[in-house]
């Protein structure tokens, strides 16, 4: 039987915790000789051929200047196991430290960027700015995916969602309805 659910009027501040696209993001960016590492948990996968992700970088994020003059970066996927280091680096800046060397992550050269690859995350996208028109206006940065690098193992790894207020969820368990799906459904 569907459950009906009771409501309530929510503070559409708080609307985050209900449509986070998907899982935390650390975001790796070079400019220069300089490297950085920021958490994101707003991005979102807005084609498939060719391959782009939009996210939003906050113009006071010390990887936003790193990211728009490079015009490139890697999206690394982190899982549950780097949970301390996603916090850590969504609290500190690297105006003022290195967060590969504080947070003893290793940065791996990437094939089609300069930004590096960080070997602990279990997904690196290599991405290269495919459309800035609304970087100016909204912070909102559009890449192309040129590159992704996957760990064999496991195939659906747990990932971390960020709700707000300090508070993350973690992947759950998997549901398949393959035999249901159409192609282009979703």
């Amino acid at each position: 039987m569907r459950r009906r659910y009771r409501k309530i009027d929510l503070p559409v501040s708080t609307i985050r915790r209900y449509l986070e696209p998907g899982p935390i993001v650390l975001v790796s960016s070079a400019w220069q000789g300089e490297t950085n590492i920021m958490t994101m948990g707003w991005h979102t996968v807005m084609e498939f051929v060719p391959s782009l992700v939009g996210c939003v970088i906050a113009a006071g994020n010390h990887s936003f200047e790193l990211v728009r003059r490079s015009g490139e970066c890697v999206i690394n996927v982190p899982t549950t196991a780097l949970t301390d280091e996603v916090v850590g680096i969504g609290n500190t800046t690297g105006a003022s430290i290195d967060k590969f060397e504080r947070f003893k992550l290793t940065a791996d050269p990437a094939e089609r960027v300069a930004a590096p690859l960080i070997r602990e995350c279990h997904t690196n996208l290599e991405c290269k700015l495919a459309d800035g028109s609304l970087i100016e206006r909204y912070n909102f940065f559009i890449f192309e995916v040129v590159k992704a690098h996957v760990a064999t193992a496991p195939k659906y790894p747990e990932t971390l969602h960020y709700t707000g207020d300090g508070v993350f969820m973690i992947s759950g368990r998997i549901v398949s309805r393959r035999a249901q799906f159409r192609p282009g459904m979703l």
